[in-house]
């Protein structure tokens, strides 16, 4: 018994840690219409006009995005589909989203006790979107907000968004499958409206940037 209560203890003390250094993030939507917001690890939520939807994620996350759905129609069981982002066909997303969608991307705690955060547009765009720190440790602030839809290139335009270029060529000048590549006139599309995001595979340079661990963020739709 006495063994049963000291495990139990150790157990509410890694509990309360992992709780206590668990990054925060507010999802709010600025935009005029709904958005169905997406997360993973999270979830998803309908988000109306001002509204706001928190999130935590523990220490060690990695290959994390938060993303907007747009023009989506759910029923009782939350299962539906939305014209960019969906994820699968459910409101709860457990798995990341259909391009295009403007992402934000996190790793949390990852070397030299940092977190790696970025935004892209590999996968295209369909919402103006923020991806900020929200603690004073940390200053960080990524936005991709240009008119991307309504200047987007004839051949990456679709419903509601503009596409990523390896979905619609899907060669490895644009994939980057083979590891090796360059920008291209279609990334640099993306790259001149938002500077700050990731245009291709190999943007690392001038798309990924870091915070201490600890750090909570925000992420707005229509900033």
């Amino acid at each position: 018994m006495k063994l049963f209560k000291i495990l139990l203890s150790f157990f509410a003390i890694a509990l309360s840690t992992t709780l206590v250094y668990a990054a925060k993030f507010d999802i709010t939507n600025n935009c005029p219409e709904t958005i169905w917001a997406a997360a993973v690890p999270g979830g998803g939520k309908k988000l109306d006009k001002g509204e706001t939807w928190t999130i935590t994620a523990a220490p060690g996350t990695k290959e994390a995005r938060i993303w907007g759905r747009t023009k989506c129609n759910f029923d009782a069981s939350g299962k539906g589909k939305c014209e960019t982002g969906d994820c699968n066909g459910v409101l709860e997303c457990q798995g990341y989203g259909s391009p295009p969608n403007t992402l934000a991307e996190y790793a949390l705690q990852q070397f030299n006790n940092m977190d790696f955060i970025d935004m892209s547009n590999i996968d295209g765009f369909n919402v103006p979107m923020e991806f900020s720190s929200t603690s004073p440790g940390c200053n960080r602030v990524i936005k991709c907000t240009g008119d991307l839809v309504g200047q987007c290139p004839n051949e990456l335009k679709v419903p509601g968004g503009c596409q990523g270029p390896c979905w619609v060529f899907k060669t490895n000048e644009h994939c980057c499958n083979s590891g090796s590549c360059g920008p291209t006139d279609f990334s640099r599309f993306f790259k001149d409206r938002c500077p700050d995001v990731y245009s291709y595979p190999k943007d690392d340079a001038t798309s990924v940037f870091t915070c201490p661990s600890g750090t909570d963020y925000k992420v707005v739709f229509c900033p």
